[in-house]
């Protein structure tokens, strides 16, 4: 066994060993969920830890891992009476993206559940990991269903699986432990809140400290003991103060005077639910246990800020989690008497007066010793604070009807294949987004069997019943009717006798589920002369935020091709991170030619790629254009983006043109593209959710109208060869 890289040697990363060592000695602070780049050790850090736990006392032979002093009364192993107790070092259970729900919670035998009455489990992970860790590299591209589990689990400290009515129960307490890169995507914000605390950890910029971070690892590769016994000292002084916290823990005083500052705290950066408020509590007193303190003070409150409210404050879409530690520290410092409100009430309150609740608050409170209100709060309160736009892709908001001198009339009086140079394409300045809408749905038309989603119908894992068949491996989703409706016939022949049903293996039958899947949407924008008009261009960068947080939410991989000039560019391989595509967008600058045909053959070697590497993700194509075509090597230019779309038509993708062509005079090209692509054609406006009724139907209707040609050209060659 490999042994792990000692805790107290980790360099740097105050915020993540704290916030670790907090859930050692209060596990029922929620867990930790680790936000950082790749390489930054969020993985050795979460290791480490698991050596530090103190060890376990078991009851011998559970496989739930039960406490001798205190057994589980439901425990499937037991019920446990006089069995010997044994002791074992805590474990770190890791769960790995790719595993089923079977290895999670545990399976059971249904064909012995049928035929016998017997509950056969087989326990999973969460059992495994019961009195532990439980550790998730990669949360964030965890299946949603699965961290639904898990959480729900590291919730209610208790496991359920229940299969075609029958059900087993077992403890699950762990301390729960996700690391993620904010880069492949990010975690729905109900399942952000699950998790009690949030670090956000990055690459030291101290050369001083990258230089011990290398050192230390090297000597760590080269001589793993040796290593660990140069800090087995500090590694038992840290197990030692875990255990001294835990033992402290249940006599730290929590006033209702610090219960107000959490709770003024959390209403003043307007997080959702009561779960902050309670999660800030319990951390607060842990860090005075950990401080070896037996009453909450002001900078343990300010610390559990910090600790669990970023990922839990109200933000914008694609805004990175974050705390305004300027207004932190004003909140506390008005909360930092001993006077419920600070301002005197109509029933006659005084505000001067000594507060009753407060006996655990005192002039010797260390507080916010410098509160810097600095003459006042001003008009800005820091860049995450507020619904403003701080922290997305948009630079001063939404788009201003009056930016840009082209104004109106810009699509009609200038297209982009005017040949202001002969080289390099004019840039102009990246336009701001529009203020994004909620956006109707675009789906796939047919059935996929693609990763677990909100978009289009796939068959899945879950969802609702549609049918059953043979199990091609292990069963996970008994259909009860089907399976004793193909015992029932051969009850007889199999000497059935007494009520019990005879089943066999081949009895058994899968239940077939339709559900949701998350497809690939793939973006394709025209950046051209003719789509640079300020005012123009920001309506369509909103319009394809709105497409993207859209994305976000139904759980979709996006990629992001522009074409401007001669050429085309993939601004974004696929990925899951929308707040990566929403940044580029932002970003994105317009001018020069129109390659249109570039753009095509670009996103079609990209979902080429993207075939090999996911076959069963399908994609959808939307493309943003005014239609107009005007720069090709040789020939027509808009017979190249022609035969370009029907590369896209003949591999079956699905595809949507939206409209951007203005003005009183259209050209209707965007139009012709969508034929020739297979697709649809919509407007801006008609990608409103209140205005695009009819859009789904459009694009189905495309895909059964060229069945229908097909169909019918192949009767009329039947027919000429019969005449």
């Amino acid at each position: 066994m490999t042994t792990p890289y000692p805790f107290s040697a980790v360099v740097g990363m105050d915020d993540l060993r704290l916030a670790l060592l907090l859930n050692a000695v209060s596990p029922a602070v929620g867990g930790v969920l680790v936000r950082g780049e790749k390489g930054t050790a969020k993985s050795t850090a979460v290791r480490a830890l698991s050596a530090l736990l103190p060890e376990l006392g078991v009851v011998a032979g559970c496989r739930f891992s039960c406490d001798p002093a205190a057994p589980d009364p439901q425990c499937p192993d037991g019920p446990h009476g006089n069995e010997p107790a044994m002791h074992r070092p805590a474990r770190m259970v890791e769960l790995p993206v790719g595993a089923s729900e079977d290895r999670l919670v545990g399976a059971l035998d249904i064909e012995r559940a049928l035929a016998e009455g017997v509950k056969a489990f087989e326990p999973g992970l969460l059992a495994d990991a019961h009195r532990g860790v439980l550790y998730v590299d990669e949360v964030n591209l965890l299946h949603d269903h699965l961290v639904d589990l898990l959480l729900d689990a590291a919730a209610m400290g208790s496991s359920y699986v229940e299969r075609e009515g029958v059900s087993v129960r077992h403890a699950a307490r762990f301390l729960l432990v996700g690391t993620m890169n904010p880069e492949e995507g990010e975690l729905r914000p109900q399942l952000l809140d699950r998790f009690g605390l949030t670090v956000e950890v990055a690459a030291s910029r101290e050369p001083d400290q990258r230089v011990e971070v290398v050192r230390r690892r090297l000597a760590y590769d080269d001589d793993a003991d040796g290593f660990a016994d140069r800090w087995a000292a500090q590694e038992q002084a840290l197990r030692e103060r875990i255990v001294a916290a835990r033992a402290l823990l249940p006599r730290v005083v929590l006033g209702d005077g610090v219960l107000r500052r959490i709770a003024a705290t959390c209403a003043a950066f307007e997080v959702d639910g009561m779960r902050a408020d309670i999660v800030m509590a319990r951390t607060a007193t842990a860090l005075a246990a950990w401080a070896g303190r037996e009453e909450v003070a002001s900078e343990d409150v300010r610390q559990a800020a910090l600790l669990a409210l970023p990922h839990r404050r109200r933000r914008n879409p694609f805004d990175a989690p974050g705390l305004d530690e300027e207004m932190l520290d004003r909140v506390l410092d008005e909360f930092s008497d001993d006077t419920p409100e600070p301002d005197p009430e109509p029933d006659g309150t005084d505000p001067a007066g000594p507060g009753p609740d407060d006996p655990g608050l005192g002039p010797d409170e260390p507080g916010p010793e410098d509160p810097g209100p600095g003459g006042g709060p001003g008009p800005d309160n820091g860049p995450d604070d507020g619904p403003r736009d701080g922290g997305g892709p948009r630079d001063d908001g939404a788009a201003s009807d009056t930016a840009g001198p082209e104004g109106p009339g810009d699509s009609s009086g200038q297209d982009g294949g005017a040949p202001r140079q002969a080289g390099a394409p004019q840039e102009r300045p990246a336009a701001s987004p529009g203020e994004p809408f909620r956006a109707r749905v675009l789906t796939v038309p047919g059935l996929g069997e693609g990763a677990a989603g909100r978009r289009s119908r796939a068959r899945t894992e879950h969802g609702r019943t549609t049918g059953s068949r043979r199990p091609e491996g292990a069963l996970t989703r008994l259909h009860l009717a089907a399976t004793v409706q193909a015992a029932a016939p051969h009850q007889r022949a199999r000497g059935r006798s007494g009520r019990g049903l005879v089943v066999r293996r081949d009895d058994l039958r899968q239940a077939n589920r339709e559900g949701r899947e998350g497809n690939l949407v793939l973006f394709v924008v025209d950046a051209s002369g003719s789509m640079a008009a300020r005012q123009r261009m920001g309506a369509v960068k909103g319009a394809v935020l709105s497409l993207l947080l859209d994305a976000y939410q139904r759980r979709d991989k996006v990629g992001l091709v522009t074409f401007r000039g001669r050429d085309a560019a993939l601004a974004l391989p696929p990925t899951s991170s929308v707040d990566a595509a929403a940044a580029r967008l932002g970003s994105l600058p317009t001018g020069g030619r129109t390659p249109l045909a570039a753009g095509l053959l670009k996103a079609h070697d990209v979902l080429r790629v993207e075939r090999l590497r996911d076959p069963s993700r399908r994609p959808l194509l939307v493309v943003v254009t005014d239609g107009r075509a005007t720069a090709a090597g040789r020939g027509d230019a808009v017979g190249d983006a022609a035969r370009a779309a029907a590369l896209h038509a003949a591999q079956g993708v699905a595809s949507v043109v939206v409209d951007c062509e203005s003005g009183p005079v259209r050209l209707g090209l965007a139009g012709s593209l969508a034929a020739a692509l297979g697709g649809t054609a919509v407007t801006l406006d008609e990608l409103r959710a209140d205005s695009l009724a009819g859009l789904v139907k459009d694009v189905r209707g495309g895909q059964r109208a060229r069945g229908a040609r097909h169909a019918a050209a192949d009767t009329t060659d039947e027919a000429r060869r019969a005449a």
